[in-house]
């Protein structure tokens, strides 16, 4: 069995779905407890496009996943664990919604993430 640190939610935009991404952000923010990233309008890391990413706890899972499948305004998220394998992470356990974007993973390495990249203490929502 893999340890999950907990999860990534990376939401893919480009300048015309910007505004859409952003009230989707704002509407995260105010609704779930998870630690938000800015918006990397360049390329990032795997990420060929502009995203933002989400951290969140393992046990949030249950609460934005869902939410996401059914709120996320056409946008397309990755969804991945936080285990000591970036590359599996982002691939073979992957979750997708919507279209899949071909990420970068020749970027990466088979290690863990560091500390900024995990979640924190939940942050619990207004």
């Amino acid at each position: 069995m893999t340890d999950v640190n907990g999860y990534h939610a990376h939401v893919y935009f480009d300048a015309t779905t910007r505004p859409v991404a952003e009230r989707l952000r704002d509407t995260i923010a105010g609704r779930f407890a998870v630690e938000l990233g800015g918006f990397s309008v360049e390329p990032i890391g795997p990420h060929p496009v502009s995203q933002f990413n989400v951290i969140f706890q393992a046990g949030e899972f249950q609460n934005i996943v869902p939410w996401l499948m059914l709120n996320r305004e056409g946008l397309d998220i990755l969804v991945h664990p936080l285990t000591d394998d970036m590359v599996d992470d982002h691939s073979i356990y992957a979750l997708w919604l919507g279209m899949p974007v071909k990420l970068k993973l020749d970027h990466m390495r088979r290690r863990g993430y560091g500390a900024d990249l995990l979640p924190t203490e939940p942050v619990h929502a207004a």
